[in-house]
């Protein structure tokens, strides 16, 4: 969502770093150009401000203007400007310290996702923290709204309040702490009422329920769509209702991204989630260091580790590990990637979390190429044979056709898909040479591992040290890789 701003940006910071010295105006100029980038992403104006008085303030310094490297050092400082912007250095946890049952309400205008992201806090605590947990929709209002929550609740496997026609608000607070108190409940997650436009009726009715629940959580679920309206509501709900954070919704949309930029200097509040995609596991906890480093280009790497971590199995790790020991990689490993690919997100969305892949990733854009381009390499691979996808150079012309033929494709497709194969499988062998896992760690330096692919090659993947920029990897990283 931040494409256009972190495009606008890229631009004036590739211009700063061509030069050798920069001076009081150049670095002024490049504030205007700054300044003018966030108020076109829908940043509130005294946000917008508030950051460029900061950045300039530190950019005309000495330590800049006389510094070896004057151009990165500015986009330093915007770096650490932006992550102040976005919540500091900190990640903003839930707070569950509490006797349970815990209660989280969850607050918003009708139409930004509530009862979706209720759902899907309901599914991130059950299987990443073990919580026993609950939903109950108070929304009498929406039609079918406390059904769709039923819904929800039976496909992420949570248990969901009895409905009970005709209770208002304030009795389906009461009946569902006494449910959870009865259950043993962990965590109860009370998905509030929205209206189209916030009013008093709405206002009275959440501080009526907080009142019954004493909520340890209120978090206030913003549609980042909306833009600069987007600050407006929730500066309205901060002055009526005690946020304690902000959940920002379709994140993966082409928004451009004032909300999440304003959300936190507005509310004075966390922000807590951020919703990526329709899908009830589209969630993920809001890290202001990483969105600043994707808004610069700088990459993510760490939230790429953590999604490999989370699609690739233990025993399918392994597995991989062992024949690239022994320089083997046939169709089968092939299918086994795109289809990793696909769960990590996609081909844009991991090029667009790597270092300096945001120009890759335009052009693959502009070419047309995303991941359906993924699902037709799949495609061919399954019209092959067992022993076609096990001995690729088995493939000769007719045998090609009929391939193309079975997938809904052409020749062409599947003679790119066997050069792909071919590389990669050429690669293996000279991993295999270097000696295998072992020697590509001696290369960057060894030590670390992931032992998930560290059984087979002996030392898993490197802890990659040296290189990289001049530095080691955050150490999140290599955490993140022994697991």
């Amino acid at each position: 969502m931040f494409d256009t701003l972190s495009d606008r940006l890229g631009t004036v910071f590739d211009r700063l770093k061509g030069r050798g010295a920069l001076g009081e105006q150049d670095v002024r100029e490049a504030m205007r150009e700054v300044r003018i980038a966030l108020l076109e992403a829908d940043v509130a104006l005294p946000v917008v401000r508030r950051f460029v008085d900061t950045v300039t303030e530190q950019a005309v310094g000495q330590s800049v203007l006389r510094s070896v490297t004057p151009g990165q050092q500015v986009v330093k400082i915007v770096n650490d400007a932006l992550v102040e912007m976005l919540g500091g250095d900190e990640v903003a946890e839930l707070d569950l310290n509490a006797a349970p049952p815990v209660v989280i309400m969850m607050v918003g205008l009708q139409g930004s996702g509530k009862t979706t992201t209720t759902a899907k806090l309901a599914k991130l605590l059950k299987e990443k923290q073990g919580k026993k947990v609950l939903m109950a929709s108070l929304d009498v209002n929406r039609p079918a709204a406390q059904e769709q929550l039923k819904v929800l609740g039976e496909q992420v496997d949570v248990a969901t309040l009895p409905i009970i026609v005709g209770q208002q608000p304030t009795e389906i607070a009461t009946r569902a702490l006494q449910s959870a108190k009865l259950q043993a409940v962990d965590v109860l997650l009370l998905d509030t009422a929205g209206r189209l436009h916030v009013d008093q009726q709405l206002m009275d009715e959440m501080q009526a329920v907080a009142g019954i629940s004493t909520p340890r959580e209120v978090l206030l679920v913003v549609d980042s769509l909306t833009g600069q309206d987007a600050v407006n509501v929730a500066q309205s709900f901060t002055a009526q209702v005690p946020l304690t954070g902000v959940v920002l919704t379709r994140m993966d949309g082409d928004a451009r991204g004032g909300a999440a930029l304003s959300m936190r200097a507005v509310t004075g509040k966390p922000i807590k989630f951020a919703g990526t995609g329709e899908k009830l596991d589209a969630i993920e906890a809001f890290n202001p260091g990483r969105v600043a480093g994707r808004i610069l280009g700088m990459g993510d790497i760490v939230s790429i580790v953590e999604k490999a971590a989370a699609a690739i199995s233990e025993d399918e790790a392994e597995r991989m590990a062992a024949r690239m020991a022994k320089g083997q990689f046939d169709m089968n490993d092939l299918a086994g990637q795109f289809r990793n690919m696909r769960k990590m997100g996609g081909i844009g969305a991991l090029a667009g979390m790597i270092p300096g892949m945001k120009k890759a990733k335009a052009a693959m854009d502009k070419s047309g190429m995303d991941d359906k381009v993924l699902v037709h390499l799949e495609a061919l691979i399954g019209s092959m044979t067992p022993k076609e996808r096990t001995r690729p150079e088995l493939l000769n012309a007719k045998r090609k056709i009929r391939v193309a033929k079975g997938a809904g494709l052409n020749v062409q497709d599947v003679n790119k898909l066997l050069k792909m194969h071919q590389e990669m499988a050429t690669a293996m062998k000279r991993l295999k040479k270097m000696g295998g896992l072992k020697g590509l760690a001696g290369m960057f330096g060894g030590g670390g591992g992931m032992s998930g692919m560290g059984g087979a090659g002996g030392g898993g993947l490197p802890g990659l040290g040296g290189g990289m920029g001049g530095g080691a990897l955050p150490a999140k990283i290599n955490d993140l890789l022994k697991k």
